[in-house]
């Protein structure tokens, strides 16, 4: 391990509240604004850790819910920690479960104490408190680690939505007691604020969670099924009321245009399924938006997916190809797709920052959007999208 944590802003743009920034963790740095590709357990699908270094994945996230499950703490602690037992040497942030206690509802029971829940793996029966769930994760190795945290669903009525809140404030405080207890080390603990669609929520959360005092903070509870000016609002009403210094992450966010608008309001971290997902379906990024591989006009186009993109894959194989290997079911066409929208979206990450720097970001944003929501049809010539490296 080279350091413990820290975070430096390099560079504000001077027409928004973007900054450019420099994440220092155990396992190395992490430039920001970035994109951490999903790897629940212990694997980014369909990649291998070479990909990923190859497209630019400088930290990857991994869910404590899955790890604790399967392969258990017990044979990540004999390995070493989750670093070595994956072969990754940079650094990872890890979700604590919050998610997943939302998202299988159907197998879980909430109370105060905790949760306890059933493996969807099993069957076999578990009770997660915000202290184990520290434990977990610092069993795990992670350079970053998040409070166990109750994501409130939507729709919720605003007395649901306060009584989550305030769910998730008792657990954050157990959880920095318990990272104090164990010795906090060189993992850092973010706390998450909540409190659904409702600004004034969000507001007191965001006041809370800040008074107990993290190293960084998460904006959770939202991609939850909510609307995009929804989820939008949100942003905007809580990114401002979060400290200038520390890391802001947006949890569980990934279209581009979402990515954009949270940068501009001085967000720095994001993580999504959402570009591995759409590739294994064969919907993948370009600059001109979304394509879907399995579309009857790709299959004797012969040009590149995105002349616009320097990627392993467009470097390299054709649209028709591509297309080919998706119809016939081919392994490889998971792989391609995959290193593709990664490449894609870790390259607009670096763009901004970049453009950041040079003060740049509204006009870079400007012009990507008007590229990317431009009319479906080929991709433009190499040189056609604005690029700021």
């Amino acid at each position: 391990m080279e350091h413990a944590f820290a975070f430096d802003i390099e560079a504000r743009d001077r027409g928004c509240a973007a900054r450019a920034g420099r994440l220092r963790l155990p396992h190395g740095d992490v430039q920001t604004p970035a994109f951490m590709p999903v790897g629940t357990q212990g694997s980014v699908k369909a990649l291998s850790q070479e990909d990923l270094r190859e497209v630019g994945a400088e930290i990857i996230l991994a869910n404590a819910y899955h790890l604790y499950l399967r392969p258990g703490t017990e044979v990540l602690e004999q390995a070493g920690g989750l670093h070595r037992f994956m072969s990754w040497d940079r650094p990872i942030l890890t979700d604590s479960g919050g998610f997943q206690v939302f998202s299988l509802a159907g197998l879980t029971k909430v109370t105060d104490e905790g949760v306890a829940f059933q493996s969807h793996i099993d069957g076999s029966r578990h009770f997660m408190t915000p202290e184990k769930a520290v434990d977990v994760q610092m069993a795990i190795g992670a350079d970053v680690m998040m409070c166990f945290d109750e994501c409130t669903p939507y729709p919720a009525t605003r007395e649901a939505a306060e009584a989550s809140m305030r769910l998730t404030h008792a657990w954050a405080a157990r959880c920095k007691n318990r990272w104090i207890e164990r010795g906090p080390g060189p993992q850092a603990l973010f706390g998450i604020v909540q409190g659904g669609v409702y600004e004034d929520l969000r507001a007191e959360s965001a006041a809370h969670i800040v008074d107990l005092g993290f190293p960084g903070y998460a904006i959770g509870g939202v991609s939850v099924g909510e609307s995009k000016e929804e989820m939008a609002a949100v942003v905007e009403a809580t990114a401002p009321r979060l400290p200038e210094g520390q890391p802001r992450y947006l949890m569980g966010v990934g279209p581009p245009e979402d990515l954009l608008h949270a940068i501009e309001q001085g967000v720095d971290l994001f993580d999504c399924v959402m570009p591995t997902r759409n590739a294994r379906n064969g919907c993948l990024f370009t600059s001109q938006g979304k394509l879907n591989i399995k579309n009857q006009r790709h299959v004797t186009d012969f040009g590149p997916l995105d002349p616009a993109c320097g990627c392993p894959v467009c470097r390299t194989y054709t649209r028709a190809y591509l297309s080919h290997l998706f119809r016939a079911g081919e392994i490889l066409a998971l792989r391609l797709n995959t290193l593709h929208n990664l490449f894609f979206v870790l390259e607009l990450a670096a763009n901004v920052r970049q453009a950041i720097r040079d003060g740049q970001f509204p006009e870079f944003k400007r012009a990507f959007l008007e590229s990317y929501r431009s009319p479906a049809g080929p991709a433009p010539a190499a040189g056609a999208v604005p690029a700021a490296r």
